[in-house]
């Protein structure tokens, strides 16, 4: 039986997820129900886009992830059902899904209009709850995506700043600040191949610079500025031991430049 994840912005100790948790097991007790993070900022799309990229393609095949960041609700912008790769999504057609859909094209596209698998009525400012998760549960049970309703394309995207590579330097900025302070970049590490990442490489945020490119923290003395590769595969920033956004004041947004001699 597929698993079912949640991806909301509804922050820690709200009661919504419960709420959510509670229409899917009502529907399928025995449903398994993973939390991937109630914690995306507030209305942040372009946060929980990414981190739909960074986890949902490591689950199961087959397992239906629910991403709840939906500025629009009651708004006339559409729901979707997705299968991308070997997963599948219940998103607002908002731009939640617009990184995964940049790497792989939907393989199935669909607009939520069967109301027959809602609940009812249909609260104008909780369709996590009366629209999305009644879906997974029945998707959960072995609905016909078909079902659902047609065939769609999607229409909300999110403007993303690619970074831009030159002969000697590569232009980027922090998209995501971990849990531990940790600086994450758009830099993919493809952008490396065939450059020298040792310290004949500089890596500069804002005013603070740190020569090469390591394997992993440990490599560099506690309190020293590190760049490396992280598990996302793109290229980070930490403060071995300690909280680099908050030690050093860097925020989302930053510019961050790889340059080489």
């Amino acid at each position: 039986m597929p698993i079912i994840t949640l991806t909301t912005d509804f922050g820690a100790g709200s009661p919504y997820a419960a709420v959510m948790k509670g229409v899917i097991l009502s529907i399928n007790p025995a449903a398994t129900l993973v939390d991937i993070s109630h914690a995306v900022p507030a209305q942040d799309v372009r946060r929980g886009a990414l981190l739909l990229e960074s986890t949902t393609p490591w689950f199961p095949d087959g397992t239906i992830h629910v991403a709840v960041v939906d500025p629009g609700v009651g708004t006339d912008r559409q729901i979707v059902y997705a299968r991308i790769g070997k997963q599948q999504y219940v998103a607002p057609d908002n731009g939640l899904l617009s990184r995964l859909l940049a790497k792989t094209p939907a393989a199935e596209l669909r607009r939520l209009a069967n109301s027959a698998y809602w609940l009812e009525p249909v609260s104008p400012t909780f369709h996590g709850r009366d629209i999305m998760a009644p879906v997974a549960a029945r998707l959960s049970l072995g609905l016909d995506p078909r079902e659902l309703g047609p065939a769609t394309t999607p229409v909300a995207s999110c403007d993303w700043l690619e970074a831009e590579l030159s002969d000697r330097k590569i232009r980027g900025e922090v998209v995501e600040i971990d849990s531990f302070g940790n600086l994450v970049t758009n830099i993919a590490a493809e952008l490396f191949a065939g450059r020298p990442t040792d310290t004949r490489v500089c890596v500069v945020c804002g005013i603070f610079e740190t020569f090469g490119i390591y394997r992993s923290y440990a490599e560099q003395p506690a309190g020293m500025l590190v760049a490396l590769v992280g598990s996302t595969g793109r290229l980070e920033l930490a403060l071995v031991g300690d909280n680099a956004a908050a030690r050093l004041g860097v925020a989302l947004g930053a510019p961050v430049v790889v340059a080489w001699e």
